[in-house]
């Protein structure tokens, strides 16, 4: 009898999915708790795994196929599969009068050529959506390269396959001629490769672009002297690292930085919602990731309760499960505040986008050294751009230049987190 694969109960947030990656095919034999297919929704990638040992007998939802909670995707049934031992044992105890039949009906039967069988062979490693492409537009696996698990050929595998193709110009430099160079594109052509958006980048998209319409966002910038923090980090980071297993950065400081600020000035720590101002008891700090498939938002939870330490190993563990897809919507989900360093890449200035229902956004930025004046002197001292970013419906221009200006002496006296003055 076979058993459904049914797609994750979605949270009540998330109203539907899209079928990403398969990584089983059918008639392929499969272990319980092994992954079989990536369902993607607009916040994280979700994972479903076989509920038992068995064989994946049939694909209903191809790659690219929109699914709701709890949909059927597939069936599995008890088995081996193809190529099993099972199948081996059961094949070598039948009866000598089967063999016989088995070996006229071989007989009888047109051997493949080496060729053919080659071909059939890889054209199982494509996906279901990239096996009806290929179809479509009569490509062999031998003129596609896989980039999938195991060399497995994905839907995008195809179309760069195909863009290629029009192009004239080889899917891989392995396939291309040795003894001609390719030739250029004629003058005037100019290469278009179209690609759907995926989930994530289109929610993206719909909530910046929403933040932008609906808030009346205004950009306050300051700057800041990181060598108070900077020599602090050198003096402690191996005694630091030693004490705690984790380094010593600059996020840990700026979210115990922020946390003090918000303290002095609730405003910035609360939302609107409708024609209510909600003041939150909280300290919930997003951190911006950026990941190959887009910028998501994990949140430091209770971080006016966490140490730098307890800090900076859950931001670390939050950038890596980010890049492994392995966020959970839980950990994405409220958030009273955001931090975004965009320094990371070398911006040296920018005007960050609040992330609603949150009236306010922290932007980092690279750290350069220019030459300041102080104390009637000119020292060279390495330096930081902050910017605030914040919902002038709630904020203030005034509160919102405190808040930053906060920031900015706990970051210049560290000792003022450690006096809480």
């Amino acid at each position: 009898m076979a058993t459904d694969i049914k797609a994750p109960q979605f949270p009540e947030s998330v109203a539907d999915g899209t079928v990403a990656t398969w990584h089983k095919k059918e008639g392929e034999a499969v272990k319980r708790d092994e992954l079989l297919v990536d369902i993607e929704t607009d916040k994280v990638v979700l994972e479903v795994v076989a509920p038992m040992d068995g064989v994946v007998a049939k694909i209903l939802k191809d790659e690219g196929d929109t699914v709701e909670s709890q949909q059927v995707l597939g069936q599995l049934e008890a088995g081996s599969g193809s190529g099993g031992g099972d199948a081996k044992a059961e094949s070598e105890d039948k009866p000598a009068a089967k063999a016989d039949k088995a070996d006229k009906d071989s007989a009888e039967q047109p051997e493949k050529s080496s060729e053919q069988q080659e071909e059939g062979d890889d054209d199982a490693q494509a996906g279901p959506a990239a096996r009806k492409m290929m179809s479509e537009h009569g490509l062999s696996a031998a003129d596609v390269k896989g980039t999938g698990r195991a060399g497995r050929i994905t839907k995008e595998d195809v179309e760069k396959a195909l863009a290629s193709k029009q192009s004239g110009q080889p899917a891989s430099a392995s396939e291309a001629p040795k003894a001609a160079p390719i030739p250029a594109a004629e003058p005037g052509e100019r290469e278009e490769r179209r690609v759907p958006m995926t989930r994530l980048r289109k929610r993206i998209a719909e909530r910046l672009v929403s933040a932008q319409q609906n808030a009346a966002m205004l950009t306050t910038f300051n700057e800041v002297n990181m060598k108070p923090i900077m020599d602090m980090r050198k003096n402690y980071k191996d005694a630091f690292e030693k004490a705690h297993g984790v380094r010593l950065g600059f996020m840990g400081f700026f979210t115990r930085a922020c946390v003090e600020a918000l303290k002095r000035h609730p405003e910035v720590n609360a939302s609107i919602d409708g024609d209510d101002v909600v003041y939150h008891g909280y300290y919930d700090i997003g951190v911006a990731v950026s990941t190959e498939r887009g910028l998501v938002v994990p949140v430091v939870r209770d971080a006016d309760q966490k140490g730098l330490a307890e800090v900076e190993s859950q931001i670390i563990d939050y950038g890596q499960k980010a890049q492994k897809g392995k966020l959970s919507i839980e950990e994405m989900t409220g958030g009273t505040f955001t931090i975004s360093n965009g320094g990371v890449f070398g911006s040296l200035m920018s005007m960050p986008i609040l992330n609603p229902p949150q009236t306010a956004i922290l932007g980092m930025h690279k750290i350069q050294e220019r030459p300041m004046a102080v104390d009637g002197k000119v020292e060279i001292l390495p330096m930081m751009y902050l910017a605030l970013s914040y919902d002038h419906r709630l904020i203030d221009g005034k509160q919102a230049v405190q808040f930053l200006v906060t920031v900015k002496n706990f970051i210049e006296d560290p000792a003022r987190l450690l006096l809480d003055i």
